[in-house]
């Protein structure tokens, strides 16, 4: 009996009672070894002493402090970190409690920015289907993610969505991938037209797509047509980093490998690596002096934002990554785990396609390889496998409706940046096991 109302109503799940560098230990003693950072989030695995430390050392000196009286030191030099790395102007930083938060910050950043500016027809925000930018309604609005939309689409304010960039359900077999990157890219201006351009306030995006369709990465040329559009409309440009960013693609900011800077850009989940609930919206200078000149206040907030322990385990997460030089190693465990991952599943009929980027890996699962065919949304596959990849202890991250909402399944493999070759050969071994058994199913 329990009294909490966890995810699944008709599940109690094991009981969490130990972490171990990237492991966790239930109450019974099993080990799970994470192979998917919970969601993204659990970077550095799950006993770093040095952030450990640094919560203590907060909760000795201030837990909490309301930040409409006083600002605090760990906020402070956590917003100096992540503007110095920031790429561009991104120089200020909005400070949250998660993904969700940062989303409906820039959300409201973007249109209080052309209010100032004078510009108050641009409300619209056009977005990509099969995206995902988080759970509060103003989120899921934007968000592309039909199965979490489809119940409360009667309460979402409107907003566009044109194509992913997903090459491998949608290039043609008579263009190249440049080509397919900006054809897709173009379905942005014919949007902006149709809504009427001043009418638009901003596009969002993932660079790397994360949850719903499984570590679909931006081609080549792709971002920087979006960015040229955004411009010639006067359009704001966000990426959601929320899942891809602070160093899962083996670049602190995903954006960075594509060599294109947004105007507002969120970030969650490795930005604490769940040591502590936090996340951050990044802003354009010009965003903050429109707002800062103009009526000096913004129309937002949150009663934990900037929340000291929270900024004093994010400032201490970031400083271990830059210090164990941690980003190489998810460049180079990276190319090891999608190398072991083709080996493993290169020549099974099930498997259509294995992509991403740094410790961002998808796998996506098919019923006929040469079709690209899924499989029948009623076996429930991405159920069964991480129901198999458990009983393995292993921890793994499966999705259905790759495709459309409804169609589709992938297995989203996104692990600690601590992770040796060693894990490298178990998450393959297991993972491997447990497709098997659930395709045997």
């Amino acid at each position: 009996m329990t009294h909490v109302f966890h995810r699944n109503a008709r599940v109690m799940p094991p009981v969490a009672a130990q972490g171990d560098g990237p492991y966790i230990v239930d109450a019974a003693g099993t080990r799970y070894l994470d192979a998917s950072g919970g969601a993204a989030v659990s970077c550095l695995g799950h006993s770093h002493p040095r952030v450990i430390e640094a919560i203590k050392a907060q909760l000795d000196a201030i837990p909490y402090a309301h930040t409409g009286f006083f600002t605090n030191e760990p906020m402070e030099r956590l917003a100096d970190y992540l503007a110095e790395k920031a790429p561009g102007d991104l120089d200020m930083v909005y400070f949250v409690s998660g993904g969700s938060e940062a989303v409906e910050a820039a959300m409201k950043m973007a249109r209080q920015y052309h209010l100032e500016i004078g510009q108050p027809k641009r409300h619209k925000i056009i977005a990509r289907r099969q995206s995902y930018h988080g759970n509060t309604l103003g989120a899921l609005a934007i968000g592309g993610n039909e199965w979490r939309r489809e119940q409360f689409r009667p309460m979402l304010i409107d907003a566009a969505h044109v194509a992913p960039c997903y090459e491998y359900r949608d290039r043609r077999d008579d263009e190249s991938a440049e080509e397919y990157a900006l054809r897709v890219a173009d379905e942005l201006e014919t949007a902006i037209q149709a809504a009427g351009p001043e009418t638009v306030a901003a596009f969002i995006c993932e660079p790397v797509v994360g949850a719903t369709a499984g570590a679909v990465p931006a081609l080549p040329g792709y971002l920087k047509r979006i960015r040229e559009i955004c411009d010639r409309h006067g359009v704001l440009l966000i990426f959601d980093e929320i899942m891809c960013g602070m160093g899962r693609t083996g670049y602190l900011f995903a954006c960075e490998e594509d060599g294109v800077t947004p105007d507002l850009l969120t970030i969650a989940k490795g930005l604490g690596a769940g040591y502590q609930p936090i996340g951050a919206t990044l802003l354009h200078s010009k965003i903050y002096q429109a707002i800062r000149d103009g009526s000096g206040f913004f129309q937002h907030g949150h009663t934990y934002m900037g929340h000291p322990v929270a900024c004093a385990a994010g400032l201490a997460v970031q400083h271990a990554i830059r210090d164990e030089d941690l980003l190489s190693n998810v460049r180079e465990r990276g190319a090891a785990l999608r190398q072991a991952l083709q080996a493993r599943f290169g020549n099974n009929a099930n498997i259509g396609d294995i992509r991403g980027r740094g410790l961002f890996i998808g796998i996506e699962m098919v019923a006929d390889r040469g079709t690209k065919e899924p499989f029948d949304p009623a076996l429930k596959l991405h159920a069964a496998i991480k129901r198999e990849a458990m009983a393995r202890g292993l921890m793994v991250y499966p999705m259905g409706g790759t495709i459309d909402g409804r169609r589709g399944d992938h297995v989203l493999v996104a692990p600690p940046f601590i992770i040796g070759q060693e894990h490298i050969a178990v998450i393959v071994e297991k993972l491997g096991d447990a497709v098997d058994a659930a395709l045997a199913a």
